[in-house]
């Protein structure tokens, strides 16, 4: 048996006793380290968007503690991160590497049990034959499972800049400094473009800054004022919508240029609307962009990002928290302040850790 945070509908989440899963020929089970807590499984909680039982959690690193039989690349002690979603390669989709619409894609190829979910907020995942083919990576000696665990965000975060494409020199504006966005400033620097960042959350902007941008609250009117001023009057080259407040689509609108293209990343909610002027897009002759979730032609180099340290990324843990503590996390995650950042939990941990 092993511990797992059970998702058991209406929004509760309750750690229980379970069976540790079993796995076939060409799986493994790996002991969870470290996995971090993610918006888009946040919202399945809050808003009951799948039926339960089921255990979240997807941004997973662990260890290898089996092997089923003809699995060679892999064996017991092997340190990893897993992904939870990998394309067929084959169908429509996939030749037009739209991978995250192919229908093996949308299959989670990780559980604790119950229907797969991730399952990484539990001591132990089964992972299945495909996963284990081509979404596994190890992890190089020396980094920690807190840093590993980024990978899977990582790549979301670069799927979505590949798309973008900004230029050195460009004016790229994101809005929102949670994990996600400050992720997108640092990949975003690394291009040589210049970065104006919002968040309500001073700290949040405090880190913007060290990682390279120049940040703002966007409550305030400078904002728009320097972005403007910035750009010789014209409006940014490119905006990156890093959450979903109300009236931040219009305001990307506001203050880009024309030609600009405008990306949305957290617009994940199918009952959010957005209204907008046909002719700022149309004789505006600007580009809306949607990207979600990873690129599986990207794992290797996200996981190379985040093994070399090129990007900070242990600096935006707020908070560990054993997994008796999930609870707790998941509020941490879902009311942002000061205080609160990434949110990772410990599934092996029996205390409290701060």
């Amino acid at each position: 048996m092993m511990r797992a945070a059970v998702y058991l509908g209406r929004a509760r989440v309750e750690v229980q006793s379970i069976a540790t899963p079993e796995i076939g020929p060409g799986e493994l089970l790996v002991r969870v380290e470290s996995c971090g807590v993610c918006h888009t499984d946040l919202k399945k909680i809050e808003y009951d968007l799948l039926s339960p039982p089921r255990v979240y959690g997807h941004e997973t690193a662990g260890v290898v503690v089996a092997a089923g039989e003809n699995v060679a690349k892999y064996k017991p002690g092997d340190r990893v991160i897993v992904f939870h979603h990998i394309p067929c390669r084959d169908c429509f989709y996939c030749q037009r590497r739209l991978y995250a619409q192919c229908s093996l894609y949308k299959r989670v190829g990780v559980t604790a049990g119950f229907e797969p979910a991730g399952g990484g907020f539990s001591q132990y995942v089964r992972v299945m034959n495909w996963i284990v083919d081509g979404g596994v990576e190890l992890i190089p000696k020396g980094v920690s499972f807190d840093q590993a665990c980024w990978v899977e965000p990582v790549n979301t975060c670069l799927k979505a800049v590949h798309m973008l494409s900004p230029e050195p020199g460009d004016v790229v504006a994101v809005l929102g400094q949670g994990s996600i966005g400050l992720i997108f400033t640092m990949l975003v620097k690394r291009l040589g473009a210049s970065v104006m960042a919002t968040d309500a959350i001073e700290r949040r902007r405090e880190l913007a800054e060290r990682f390279g941008a120049s940040a703002y609250d966007p409550r305030e009117q400078s904002f728009e004022t320097e972005v403007r001023a910035r750009t010789a009057g014209r409006g940014a080259d490119a905006v990156i919508l890093a959450t979903n407040a109300r009236g931040l689509v219009e305001q990307a609108l506001r203050i880009s240029r024309p030609g600009a293209k405008i990306l949305l990343f957290a617009q994940t909610s199918a009952s959010e609307r957005i209204e907008l002027s046909g002719a700022e897009i149309c004789v505006g002759e600007r580009v809306l962009l949607g990207s979600y979730s990873a690129d599986a032609d990207l794992q290797r180099e996200s996981a190379r990002l985040v093994f070399s340290d090129e990007l900070p990324l242990e600096q935006l843990i707020s908070h560990r928290v054993p997994l008796a503590d999930i609870d707790r996390g998941i509020d941490l995650a879902r009311k942002p302040s000061a205080e609160s950042l990434k949110v990772v939990v410990h599934p092996q941990e029996q205390s409290v850790c701060q």
